[in-house]
């Protein structure tokens, strides 16, 4: 009696699909506790900020308010607790999806968080796929000729992008593109009105180009690399001297294999491109989370910006475990990581 046995190219796929579920438990292992901990953080330094969370709260209240006032609504609130005592109910409520209500924006804090969420998604999400092709083109032709002109303007752009911080750069784009040529320079829409998509759009322009130019560096010095191995392999020399055609070569043996470990990076850096959202979303005033990250600090709404952080910490975590997941999938070569 015979036993059916799977071809070689199953069994590694299955192989490859256990090692990136694998990662993907590990990382969580690790994430998890990690977040929890920043978010710990969080709380620790809330405490030993000069802040006075009650008078905060009450705004201009607290003023006219007895002792005794203020001694019991403190109470009521648990601003008198130990830091660790706050963190844990905050975590308890989180844990049953309810992360309490944000004293600053007086809503629940899940309200706060979706209402601004798809915004910084929308902006992080444009930013990265503007980035990664700009990348790919300058990256492609900087290393199909090293040393040459299309080289050395390439490279001399990502230095230059790479030595100016995201903010000044912001300020740049809008003395140029908004102040001289009129593109819209802060918020979602014009006038206070509710926003369309082709106002977004609109208002997308400097913002997402800026995140895009800020990640210019990274994405391209390590594509550029990455091509320029690729194309001294003896994969490309050998397909080169079966008479293919150069932009053959390029899109079947060169982008393929240089593109794999482009992802990895794209993913273990994800905190940049989180923080530079943030700080674009500050200066083109873009209602995303970085508004209410600001506020919440500014105004000591602790818990808001624990919340926050939670959130972001978990998006790096994940971002970063589902490329490397990725690359397991899409190389067998690759083993455990």
């Amino acid at each position: 009696m015979s036993t059916h046995v799977p071809p070689a190219g199953t069994q590694r796929r299955r192989s490859s699909a256990g090692e990136a579920f694998s990662l993907l438990g590990r990382r969580a292992l690790v994430g998890i506790p990690a977040t929890a901990a920043i978010t710990a953080a969080v709380f620790w330094l809330a405490s030993l900020a000069p802040f006075n969370p009650l008078a905060l709260y009450m705004g201009t209240q607290y003023e006219h308010a007895t002792p005794g006032q203020r001694e019991k609504l403190a109470a009521e609130l648990g601003l008198n607790d130990a830091w660790y005592a706050i963190w844990g109910r905050w975590v308890s409520g989180a844990l049953r999806g309810d992360c309490g209500t944000s004293r600053l924006f007086g809503q629940p804090m899940a309200d706060v968080v979706s209402e601004r969420l798809p915004y910084t998604a929308l902006l992080v999400g444009l930013g990265l796929v503007v980035a990664i092709a700009l990348s790919v083109l300058l990256a492609v032709g900087a290393a199909r000729r090293p040393g040459s002109l299309v080289d050395a303007v390439a490279l001399g752009l990502v230095h230059i992008a790479q030595a100016i911080p995201p903010f000044v750069l912001g300020l740049v784009a809008i003395a140029v593109f908004a102040i001289g040529l009129g593109l819209p320079a802060g918020g979602a829409a014009s006038g206070g009105a509710d926003p369309t998509p082709a106002g977004l759009a609109l208002h997308l322009v400097l913002p997402v180009g800026v995140l895009a130019v800020t990640l210019l560096p990274w994405l391209v010095l390590n594509l550029r690399a990455s091509v320029l191995e690729a194309l001294e392999s003896d994969a490309v020399l050998a397909a080169r001297g079966r008479g293919l055609g150069e932009f053959t070569v390029l899109r079947t043996h060169v982008l393929p294999v240089a593109l794999l470990p482009f992802m990895t990076v794209v993913g273990s850096r994800l905190g940049e491109l989180v923080t530079g959202a943030l700080l674009i979303e500050a200066v083109f005033s873009w209602p995303g989370l970085a508004s209410a990250t600001v506020s919440s600090a500014t105004a000591g709404d602790f818990p808001l910006l624990a919340a926050v952080t939670a959130l972001t910490c978990a998006a790096v975590f994940a971002g970063s475990a589902l490329a490397d997941a990725c690359y397991l999938l899409l190389d067998p070569r690759v083993g455990d990581v």
